[in-house]
């Protein structure tokens, strides 16, 4: 089977991660993946933070347990080393979108390098809030951005679950 493919229907969604850092290099490759993804009419709204900084990461963590409301301690990225917000530009009528395919690449860009991902939604709230102005702001980001998502990276403590069977009907042709 062609690789590509291959990625594609392998990669799964990981709740378990090890504590382990990824390597730059990886990182470093998934991001210019995400930077590659199709953008409408190549306008390319979207933008990523790459959080690798331990307390940084766990505020993240407390911002998007408030968004669900949990009064627990859970941890919303599932124990993930690394975080990679993606946002984008309001004004561009395709921003969610663009954002979703940047997504898409990171994660699958990940697969095809061993790392495993998942995406945790709650960046629109997160980037509503003052926490979440403020880190744009002290960042630079200048415009109106929409949080998309967020690709939560690491090494999978466990192995992946089996993919579920595809539903009936999920394709039609003309």
């Amino acid at each position: 089977m062609n690789e590509t493919l291959k990625v594609l229907e392998t990669r799964r969604s990981c709740r378990n991660f090890k504590p382990d850092m990824i390597k730059k290099e990886e990182l470093d490759a998934i991001l210019r993946a995400g930077t590659y993804a199709a953008t409408g009419m190549g306008r390319q709204s979207p933008i990523i933070i790459a959080v690798t900084d331990r307390e940084m990461r766990d505020r993240l963590s407390d911002e998007n347990r408030k968004v669900i409301g949990s009064q627990d301690k859970f941890d919303p990225f599932y124990g993930a080393p690394v975080i990679l917000i993606v946002l984008a530009k309001k004004d561009v009528v395709t921003h969610v979108y663009d954002g979703s395919l940047v997504i898409g690449n990171l994660m699958n860009a990940a697969e095809s390098l061993g790392v495993a991902s998942i995406w945790i939604h709650r960046a629109k709230e997160e980037f509503e809030s003052e926490f979440g102005k403020e880190l744009l702001a002290k960042l630079g980001v200048e415009g109106e951005y929409e949080g998309i998502g967020h690709c939560a990276l690491g090494y999978a403590a466990e192995p992946p679950k089996e993919a579920a069977p595809r539903k009936d009907n999920y394709v039609y042709y003309i």
